[in-house]
């Protein structure tokens, strides 16, 4: 396992009587991706905030590199690049003017910057809009630009705060792609998103955020082991001989209520569905209706905080 890039111990932030983050721990290992789920008001703009050196917190601390951050560290906040939710733009500026403005606050001159500037405007699929000032670009290409902005000074930690809120599919597209080979070139990234689809394809470890809490941590497959799969199946005839051998199926859960199909409860509907389609023959038993529920992220979210993700 890579090492830790970025530690967040026990982080907690309040404002007044309200809570926002309570002790909120992970690890972000170098080179990966790690993904934040949550609803809007989850904690983790916030937590991102705190990341970035923008805000304190009311206790805990955060790690970066083994070094504890500090909003004064300014040598810290050069490693860490942020795309914030809220757009960070110079409308009346143009696309390359904005690159050199904010490439210049890192002190990059000249042909360096130039450099970076053209590498930046071509991996975003704004190259051929450079000169156009930003107030004339649509929602998805100010995303886009929003998303160069933050790699000019070549950030060792990236940190991506919703990036497709509102952005057409094909700038959506060009935010993935980029973000697929910042980390090929090894690049970490902390991806925040209340778009459980983006997370699950982009993210190889998520943490799920709810109310201030982090309520479970940890890879996709794992995370989908937290809930069984079911089966539900009717067959012609009920037999008693059928319901000993299914009670029988290995890594599997029998349950049988009257008026309702059969179903299995189990960890691996995929599997368990092969081992049942060879009993039934095994036993030439008559399949009438067949029915497969995968466990899916959307359905560890909702059993673990209660609610929709979206709501």
């Amino acid at each position: 396992m890579a090492a830790a890039i970025l530690e967040v111990c026990e982080v907690c932030k309040s404002y007044g009587p309200n809570t926002a983050l309570d002790r909120v721990s992970f690890e972000v290992h170098d080179g990966e991706i790690f993904g934040l789920l949550g609803p809007n008001g989850a904690g983790k703009t916030t937590l991102l905030s705190i990341v970035s050196c923008l805000l304190e917190a009311t206790s805990g601390e955060v790690r970066l590199l083994g070094r504890r951050l500090d909003p004064n560290d300014r040598e810290a906040r050069r490693l860490i690049g942020v795309v914030p939710q809220e757009l960070a733009l110079y409308g009346e500026l143009t696309a390359r003017e904005n690159l050199h403005f904010f490439g210049e606050l890192y002190s990059i001159r000249g042909a360096e910057l130039r450099r970076r500037v053209g590498t930046i405007l071509k991996a975003i699929g704004l190259d051929d809009k450079a000169d156009q000032r930003v107030r004339t670009f649509s929602g998805g290409m100010k995303r886009r630009l929003n998303l160069g902005i933050a790699l000019i000074h070549g950030p060792r930690l990236l940190l991506l705060d919703e990036p497709t809120v509102g952005v057409d599919p094909q700038s959506r597209n060009h935010i993935f792609e980029e973000v697929r080979r910042l980390n090929g070139e090894g690049m970490t990234l902390v991806y925040t998103s209340h778009y459980m689809e983006e997370v699950q394809s982009l993210c190889g470890r998520i943490g799920i955020m709810d109310c201030g809490r982090l309520a479970a941590c940890d890879t996709l497959p794992r995370l989908l082991q937290l809930l069984p799969g079911t089966i539900r199946f009717e067959v012609v005839e009920r037999t008693l001989a059928l319901r000993e051998r299914l009670k029988q199926l290995p890594n599997a859960s029998f349950r049988e209520v009257e008026g309702r199909p059969l179903e299995l409860e189990c960890g691996d509907a995929k599997a368990t569905a092969v081992e049942l389609m060879r009993l039934l023959r095994q036993t030439e038993t008559e399949l009438a209706s067949f029915d497969i529920e995968e466990t899916n992220l959307e359905r560890v979210f909702l059993h673990l905080t209660g609610r929709k993700l979206r709501d």
